[in-house]
């Protein structure tokens, strides 16, 4: 009966001396990933419960712990209504052994509103006796300002940086990929010049002459027609591409747009007076080239400048 109680009080011992260490270790990795903002977890698949290794759930999403419960549904219910199809498909295509690992980068939505952007990355680690996943272990890891940063890159590398509009070189690649995607669509190049934009420069200075650009820039952005992008080619033309748009419609923007151009526009030292040259080239999706566009549009604008500025021409690509 000693050697009984003897050994239980050995085995209790031990037994504390294993959580002890288990906590220490716990304690080692919870402050090892504090601030990393990578949080592990591990999925009990059959009951789609929890459990967060080394931050409480929610926590990267701006909730407390007694918010949300550590739950597959509760994750499923913040994933963005956007990337939740891909998500979900991810990790049921894993699950049904159709795939090694879950690996995705996705949006989450943020208590206040916001979403945060994470690379989730996880795979079955237990199978039941029937060969279905028991349990599944993964990384769940923040990368919003990873992602905002060449979110922000990449929209410098396609935008004007003065005017905020797309540059030459996005406008060509949303053209190539129009032509890809809407074949047999009606659509248009329209080419804008502002009239007298070098005597505001030298009336008024540079500064002047950029804020008048970026209000036209933004007068084009509100004033087009649905389904169509604006650009900056440089200095004073700016090009827009319309897509599955009539010509009415088109007109319509363009007669507006000339009206807004004969009212004389206030800067911060003076009064500007301007005017646009507007060439329309028409044509059919989709076209070789955007170059050939292009030219059509510019020649037809040039027709106006010749013939007193402040108007429209309209070509026709065949």
């Amino acid at each position: 009966m000693n050697d009984y109680l003897q050994k239980l009080e050995q085995l209790t011992q031990e037994n504390r001396r294993l959580k002890q260490e288990n906590k220490r270790l716990e304690e080692r990795l919870n402050a090892a990933l504090d601030g990393t903002g990578l949080c592990l977890w591990e999925q009990h698949v059959p009951t789609g419960k929890l459990t967060i290794f080394n931050m409480e759930w929610g926590q990267m999403l701006g909730f407390s712990p007694q918010e949300l419960e550590a739950t597959v549904d509760i994750w499923k219910s913040k994933l963005h209504p956007d990337d939740y199809p891909q998500v979900v498909a991810a990790l049921d295509d894993h699950l049904a052994g159709k795939t090694s690992s879950y690996q995705v980068v996705h949006r989450m939505l943020h208590k206040n509103g916001s979403h945060s952007w994470v690379s989730d990355r996880g795979r079955v680690v237990e199978f039941d006796a029937q060969g279905q996943p028991l349990r599944m272990m993964g990384t769940h890891i923040d990368i919003t300002q990873e992602k905002r940063y060449e979110l922000e890159l990449a929209k410098l590398a396609s935008s004007d940086p003065l005017t905020g509009v797309l540059n030459r070189a996005k406008l060509e690649q949303e053209f190539n990929q129009l032509n890809l995607t809407q074949p047999q669509q009606a659509a248009a190049v329209i080419f804008i010049d502002l009239d007298d934009f070098k005597a505001v420069n030298d009336q008024f200075g540079h500064r002047a002459g950029d804020a008048l650009l970026i209000k036209v820039a933004h007068w084009l952005a509100s004033m087009a027609p649905p389904n169509t992008l604006v650009a900056r080619m440089g200095g004073d033309e700016f090009v827009l591409l319309s897509v599955n748009v009539s010509r009415a419609a088109i007109e319509q923007f363009v007669d507006a747009l000339l009206i807004r151009g004969q009212q004389p526009v206030t800067l911060e030292n003076g009064v500007a007076h301007i005017g646009f040259s507007v060439g329309v080239c028409e044509f059919i999706t989709p076209y070789v080239g955007f170059n050939a566009l292009y030219t059509l549009a510019d020649q037809a604008m040039y027709q106006i400048k010749k013939n007193g500025k402040h108007g429209v021409t309209f070509v026709h690509a065949n």
